[in-house]
């Protein structure tokens, strides 16, 4: 038991550190840039008054730098429990975070300076790349303990996919990295080729780890009916058809399935159907049930509206609003969910900070992505000129949604540790 608990340590000590820099990333290469951003392009009246280096800046250390080290982080710890394999060896989680940290850090300074960057561009996607690698290695290689794995439920299957998704990301940003460096003369890539690969990184990523992950924990967590397997399935293989189809352009058709694919992940998970029991609230804010399916109702409109966004042609402001939809509405409001209700635990703290703080976050969040979905299609769109005096507050109210949960975060991580039960067994009661 001495020894369990010591290794539980060393792995909470391991997933803290992966959140702490996923949160350092998040507040300032990531969101207070693009407050930055936001706040030049309002004053201006022009979507194209920042370089589109910053603005990708910003988005790579929001979708990488922060989603992708909380990802990376969680899966060391969890994915060995939930699937009862061996104990990880903890010198690959630490350097996959050295060079994981390293790449995304290059990147960001190599779109914001531009030092010497057809040197240091593709080497951060090389060093991401191979974090990547270090970490897939390490996951896929181990065995149960019993000697053959446990059998694979739907949802790891669509965790498998997603992983297989961020592989395919990171060979994308090397493969055009390295085309930058050769021939181009700024290191932002172009603007086409960044829609296709936003599509891979978010849509064929980030959006599948997340019905994986909520096909696990949330139909405890929420007290839902039993999970309809067939459809997460289904939901999965529209998504795919999506992407693919995105990638190559056909932007509608891709939009259609996209949509499919989330209607279905809802219907699969049964976040809309009466539950069958209460949610377990417990240590986090009684109206989590109420954000997790506001958020999914953000997938949706994300969805819709990048369908409204191929009919439309040129759409700038309307592909921007599906992007924010996605990344905040949907993608940040159920780490803001989810993390919050699982993280204090794994991590050894028992019990998040304030509840009371985490309910306040939520309301600025969805009401900073309500203004900001609405403004932008109403600003870039040129529907509605006093629409661009709503984008920077609504870029304020999402600075301070993101603050809040990384000090709610940091302060429960600086409490006194408490080895729970629940922790060293993987149950989420």
């Amino acid at each position: 038991m001495d020894r369990a608990i010591a290794r539980e340590q060393a792995l909470s000590r391991l997933l803290m550190t992966y959140i702490v820099t996923g949160l350092v990333f998040m507040l300032l290469p990531g969101t207070f840039l693009g407050v930055w951003n936001l706040i030049r392009i309002s004053s201006r009246e022009a979507a194209e008054s920042v370089s589109p280096a910053w603005i990708q800046a910003h988005g790579h250390a929001q979708l990488f730098g922060w989603v992708g080290t909380f990802i990376l982080g969680i899966g060391y710890y969890s994915i060995p429990k939930l699937r009862k394999l061996k104990p990880l060896v903890l010198w690959s989680a630490w350097l996959t975070w050295a060079l994981w940290v390293a790449g995304v850090t290059m990147r960001w300074f190599s779109n914001i300076d531009a030092w010497h960057w057809r040197v240091a561009l593709p080497l951060s996607a090389a060093l991401e790349l191979a974090a990547f690698l270090i970490f897939f290695q390490a996951v896929a290689s181990h065995r149960s303990s019993g000697g053959s794995a446990k059998p694979a439920e739907p949802w790891i299957f669509v965790v498998i996919v997603a992983t297989l998704a961020l592989l395919a990301s990171l060979l994308l940003n090397l493969g055009a990295s390295f085309q930058l460096a050769l021939h181009a003369d700024s290191p932002a890539f172009p603007h086409l080729f960044d829609q296709r690969y936003l599509i891979v990184s978010t849509w064929g990523f980030i959006v599948p780890m997340v019905w994986g992950f909520s096909a696990r924990w949330l139909p405890v967590f929420l007290g839902l009916r039993p999970l309809r397997n067939s459809f997460l399935l289904f939901s999965l293989a529209f998504n795919i058809l999506g992407v693919v189809l995105g990638f190559l352009e056909h932007f509608l058709a891709a939009g259609i399935f996209l949509l499919l694919g989330a209607a279905m992940a809802v219907a699969a998970i049964r976040f809309f159907e009466p539950a069958a029991k209460p949610a377990k609230t417990l240590n986090v804010h009684r109206s989590l049930p109420v954000f997790i399916r506001i958020a999914y109702g953000w997938l949706l409109i994300a969805a819709a509206l990048s369908i409204w966004a191929a009919l439309v042609g040129s759409a700038p402001g309307i592909w921007g609003a599906s992007r924010h939809a996605l990344t905040v509405g949907f993608i940040a409001a159920m780490i803001f969910c989810v993390g919050q209700r699982i993280l204090p635990s794994f991590c050894g703290k028992g019990v998040l900070w304030s509840p009371r703080l985490m309910l306040a976050m939520l309301i600025l969040l969805m009401s900073g992505c309500t203004l900001r979905v609405a403004s932008e299609i109403l600003a870039y769109q040129r529907y509605a000129t006093w629409a661009w005096n709503v984008l920077p507050v609504s870029a304020l109210f999402e600075l301070t949604a993101v603050a809040l949960f990384a000090i709610n975060l940091t302060v429960t991580f600086a409490r006194p540790p408490v080895i729970l039960a629940s922790a060293l067994t993987m149950t989420t009661e």
